[in-house]
């Protein structure tokens, strides 16, 4: 199994506090251990960077940027970085387009063009329904990822 991981994923691994930590670190763990391979797009690390060093009181975990660059290397070393796509603009403004995307969701659609512009079906995030609409991926919560793993899937 191929797994974009999206932005979410990565804030939790890094927030303690978050009920979700420990799924989403048990999920990654769990998904390597099956011989998943785990995929970040450039856009994941931005976001991820942008909420870990956003103050906690505007909904950021408050981290200072060494400790946030720490993080992000952890994460690259755990997880490979896929290149851009060229056609990156053209995969997600057909997606936008056909899909009807508007407003932030637009970053979801560019996450989805790159999974597709890389042959990636899967993606694993704490927001299914921001890929619900579209058909060319399956999003899986770090509970639906660990219960496929212990199926056998």
């Amino acid at each position: 199994m191929n797994l974009l991981v999206a932005t979410g994923i990565l804030v939790r691994l890094s927030d303690y506090s978050s009920t979700v930590s420990d799924l989403c670190e048990r999920a990654i763990q769990e998904s390597l251990q099956h011989g998943a391979a785990l995929y970040l797009a450039t856009q994941v690390i931005i976001g991820y960077w942008a909420v870990s060093t956003r103050p906690m009181e505007a909904n950021g975990l408050g981290r200072s940027t060494e400790l946030t660059y720490v993080d992000c290397m952890d994460y690259l070393r755990l997880m490979s970085l896929l290149p851009e796509p060229p056609d990156i603009a053209e995969q997600w403004l057909q997606l936008v387009r056909q899909y009807d995307v508007k407003g932030k969701e637009v970053h979801d659609a560019r996450l989805v063009a790159f999974a597709v512009a890389h042959q990636i079906r899967d993606i694993l995030t704490l927001n299914p329904d921001d890929f619900s609409r579209y058909r060319e991926v399956t999003s899986w919560t770090p509970a639906q990822l660990m219960e496929r793993m212990t199926q056998g899937g």
